[in-house]
């Protein structure tokens, strides 16, 4: 917890009037996954790209259940800027707990997604992805650990959602 409350702290030296104006707009693009789901409804209208927009609305789904319907509730972790009675909040304080980011868990899980089937556009998720999970740090709103667990558990649900549209393309096919 040391090591979290210090890379927050040093985070916010770099705090100034561009990125309080960026970091809030740019983090309300993860709320309730909507670029995420909306990425994956366009992936899933064309028929190039329709298998990553399958294996990315599961892998949605998947980080939905497992991260903000179970984890989160189970582990209960308070947010940072309550336990640390932060007061530069950029934010509205949120609802819900802090472990794990979920912004972070589904936009790492959209970016190994497309990376996975669409290498180029892949890169661009993959920094987008970044970008998300440090704007969660920069508004003080998760601990570095909830960043790095949703990055883990994006992955996990991401291969796992490749496996079984895999599965189940194999399946069709025979």
């Amino acid at each position: 917890l040391s090591l979290d409350n210090a890379i927050l702290d040093a985070i916010q030296r770099l705090r100034c009037p561009l990125l309080d104006w960026f970091m809030p707009l740019y983090s309300r693009l993860g709320d309730h996954g909507m670029v995420c789901i909306a990425l994956a409804a366009l992936l899933l209208l064309f028929p190039k790209t329709r298998r990553a927009g399958e294996a990315m609305a599961l892998a949605l789904v998947l980080c939905l259940f497992s991260g903000n319907l179970f984890l989160k509730p189970i582990v209960a972790r308070v947010r940072p800027y309550e336990a640390n009675q932060f007061v530069g909040l950029l934010v509205p304080p949120l609802g819900d707990f802090s472990f794990p980011s979920g912004h972070t868990f589904s936009c790492v899980a959209a970016a190994f997604v497309l990376f996975h089937y669409h290498k180029k556009a892949g890169i661009a998720a993959w920094l987008a992805a970044a970008l998300m999970a440090f704007s969660r740090l920069y508004l003080y709103v998760h601990y570095p650990t909830d960043i790095i667990a949703g990055a883990v558990m994006g992955t996990a649900m991401a291969l796992l959602s490749i496996c079984i549209i895999q599965r189940t393309e194999e399946k069709r096919r025979k």
